[in-house]
Parts: C-alpha cells; structure tokens; sequence
C-alpha cells in the first residue's frame, strides 16, 4: 500500500498491516491496491449505520453506487444569483463565445462542465489523491454545484466512477489551472483504480491562461483569489485558504469530526462560482461585448492587452476600439506604448506606430531609458527604411545610441549590452554613408541631353 494511503488508513483506524494468514507482498499497481482493499471498503461501508449530525448540518449526504460509497454535498443556486459582477444567468448569453477556444465549435451553457479539486498534495504524482472533487454545470435553468468527498482511500474509485458516469454528458471542461493540474491528476485518478484511461476527452476551457495574458502586469498575481477581488467584485468573507485545507482533511481522518471540512466545502463552492463568473467575463469578450456587461478597464495595459488576447482568439472588432483608446489616454507609460506600437508594425499601421513610438520618446525619463532606446532605434530604421529619410533616420539613431551609453553606464555591461552598442555603432555608420551619398546625388548638377542645365 502506498505511504500516502497507509497513511490514510492509519488516521481513519484502519491498519494496513495484512493478518498472519494473508499474503503480504506489496500490490503491482494502485488498482491493485485497490482490489486488495475491497474487503476493508465493505466492511467500512456495512459499519455506516448513519452519518454524523454535523454531515447533515453542512449538507452531505452518503451516495453508494456499484463501486462503493462516498459523501456528496449538493448545492443549487438560481439564474438571478449574483456572484460579484456577474448573475449566473448571464452565462447563456456568454457561452457562445467560448467557441473561440475550440475553433468551428458551438458551445452552449449547458455543455460546459466545471472542475476543481481540493488534494492531499501538489502534482499530479501517485502520491497525490484529490479527497474532495467539485463539479458544477447549468441545467433546467439552474446552477448546480456537487462535492464528493472521501473518508477513506477505498471510497475513491466510488467517487470516481460517479464522475465518469457523469462527463460524457458535457462538451467543454472549464478549470483554473486544469489543463496542467486538475485534469491529468482525474485522468491518472481513473487509471490507478482501474476506470481506464480514455473515459472522456474534453474541448478544455483553462482561464489561467486568458488571466494571465490580459492581467499579468495589471495585478499583484493572477491567482483566482487575486482575479475574483480586483475584477470580478469578489469578495470572500471568512474563506478557509485553499493550502489549509488538506491540512484540515488530515485532521478530520484524526480525530473524525468533520466540522473544520466545512470551511473547505464552502471554499470550493466559491471557486465553481468563480470559476463560473470568469467563464461570463470571457464568453462576454469573445462575443465581441464589453459594456454593459463589463467595466472598462482602467489601466492602458490592460486595454491593450485585452486587444491582443482577442486577436489572438480571431476576434476582430473590439480589439481596434480598446487599442484606440489605450492609444489616446495620457496615462499609458512607455512599455504599453511599446507593445502596441509592435502590434501595429505587424499589422502594417504605420501611422500610428510612429505616433506611439514618438510618445514613447516623449515620455520615456530617465528610468525609462531602455524604452526610449527602442522606439529610436524603431524610428530609425522606419525612416531609413521606409521613407528613405537618411538624415532624420541618423538623427534617431544618434539618440538611440546616447541612451544605450547612458544605460550600459549604469548596468553592468554585459555581452548583451556590447552587442547592442556595436550595431547601434554600425547603424550609425551606414547611415552616415547613405546620408552622405544622398547628399552627393542632390548636389550633382542637372544634366539635359548632355548639357548642364543652368
């Protein structure tokens, strides 16, 4: 038996030790182990004679299956319920847009399934177990939320195998951080009791990676604690932290009072709602909505780079519109003036690339010295390149160069920063011969059929 089981079993006075008449050889496989634990999972299963009254208090109720029991605690909230900015009905209207993750899809509310685990552990390791599996999805109008737990290693396969019954029903699996650590731990869950390892193959929705692409910069992290508070109007009130709970859940296998789980159940019903709200804010974006349903953001980076995550997602409309007015605003410092000034170089917006790298200039003080480096260099090769402009492209490159110097005085000056000095040096000479050359030709006298013109 595995040490984290073992010592599960210990906790809930089960012993792993096998009796003299038994073999006490180490089982091949987790799903071995299991099989081995069957008899002990009966007899803990026959010994329920009824539930705690605390169970009954935090709405957990004993579900058996053919695998076996586990607790489930089910919570249903209405359309209209408003989890901070948004009202849970709002995600009939929203969801259409996640099609943007799966392009050529069509989802619908009622397709999207959402997950979150409360673990033992970190990874998505053998030593791992998820003790708590939240799930949520829409149905009939209504926003529904279940929670299995289990008291022991042997009541795990139960709760997996009711989650397997219940996945093919969905389309799309809607997670924080899911992709990476939710799912692939369910799916090495299934393998290790014996469930199969193709029970279901979702069109995955992970918020982190739309979070981190619009507020990495804009907020402290992009924790779902941090994105609920500062731009869902989330605000949890007594929440037990996510990395306390399985510390709470190793007490309960303690001492057997589930009291202290129900600050873990109440935790993970928070995340499904958020995990809901951010599936609206998303689905609202994607749909090419921003106001009424979401405020304007603040901050210019955050304009800009809402811009670029839609792009990204083949949204074509609002992008402009958030550029054009990250664009406009006085507040944007020069490294989200940088970044839209490259994605209009991209796209070919010149004249207004130019105009963002003058602002950068402008606006880039001494701390900003990096910055200014760049839209010179930027304004140099545009001139030179485009507009055949020598001169004024030498004169950019000059005011490159003079920042380079004054950065590499500051910094140490590393293989990097030379490399840098020594094409700016080398910029600044083909530009003084190109400068010189133009000059040369626009003196050469006018000539006409061989004779000068006077």
């Amino acid at each position: 038996m595995s040490g984290l089981k073992d010592r599960m079993m210990r906790l809930r006075g089960h012993s792993s030790e096998a009796p003299a008449d038994r073999k006490t050889e180490e089982p091949a496989s987790a799903s071995a182990a299991i099989d081995s634990e069957e008899t002990d999972r009966r007899a803990a299963d026959s010994s329920d004679d009824g539930l705690s009254p605390v169970w009954d208090r935090i709405g957990v109720k004993l579900l058996t299956n053919d695998a076996g029991s586990f607790l489930l605690r089910k919570v249903d909230y209405p359309a209209d319920y408003r989890h901070g900015l948004h009202a849970i009905e709002e995600l009939r209207q929203a969801a259409p847009g996640l099609s943007a993750f799966h392009p050529g899809a069509n989802a619908s509310a009622e397709q999207v399934l959402f997950l979150d685990l409360e673990t033992t552990g970190l990874g998505v390791g053998t030593g791992n177990v998820p003790f708590m599996l939240g799930i949520a999805y829409e149905a009939q109008g209504r926003f529904t939320i279940e929670q299995a737990l289990i008291r022991h290693p042997a009541e795990e396969r139960a709760m997996l195998a009711y989650l397997a019954e219940k996945l093919p029903k969905f389309t799309y699996l809607a997670t924080y951080n899911g992709k990476t650590f939710d799912w692939p731990l369910v799916q090495s869950r299934f393998i290790m009791n014996g469930l199969g390892r193709n029970v279901w193959e979702p069109r995955h929705l992970d918020f982190l990676h739309p979070a981190r692409s619009v507020w990495r910069n804009t907020l402290a992290s992009c924790k779902l604690s941090y994105v609920e508070e500062e731009r869902l109007g989330i605000h949890r009130e007594d929440d037990v932290p996510g990395s306390l709970a399985p510390q709470l859940y190793f007490q309960f296998l303690a001492d057997g009072d589930p009291s202290p789980l129900a600050g873990v159940f109440r935790h993970n019903e928070i995340d499904m709602l958020s995990l809901a709200a951010l599936a609206i804010r998303f689905g609202h974006l994607l749909n090419g909505r921003f106001q009424p349903f979401i405020p304007l953001p603040k901050e210019p980076e955050e304009l800009v780079r809402t811009g670029l995550w839609l792009e990204k997602m083949g949204i074509p409309a609002l992008p402009e519109q958030l550029f054009e007015l990250a664009a406009r605003t006085e507040e944007a410092n020069p490294a989200t003036l940088l970044m839209l000034a490259a994605r209009d170089k991209k796209a070919g917006n010149w004249a207004r690339a130019v105009l963002l790298w003058q602002k950068t200039v402008l606006r880039a003080l001494s701390n900003y010295g990096a910055a200014a480096m760049e839209a010179n260099i930027e304004l140099a090769m545009y001139y030179e390149h485009k507009l055949k402009d020598f001169d004024s492209a030498l004169g950019y490159a000059d005011a490159a160069f003079e920042h380079a110097t004054n950065q590499a005085m500051l910094v140490r000056r590393d293989a990097k920063k030379r490399a840098e000095l020594e094409a700016l040096r080398n910029r600044i000479a083909r530009l003084r011969r190109k400068a010189e050359a133009a000059t040369a030709r626009r003196a050469e006298p006018a000539t006409f059929l061989g004779e000068e013109l006077l």
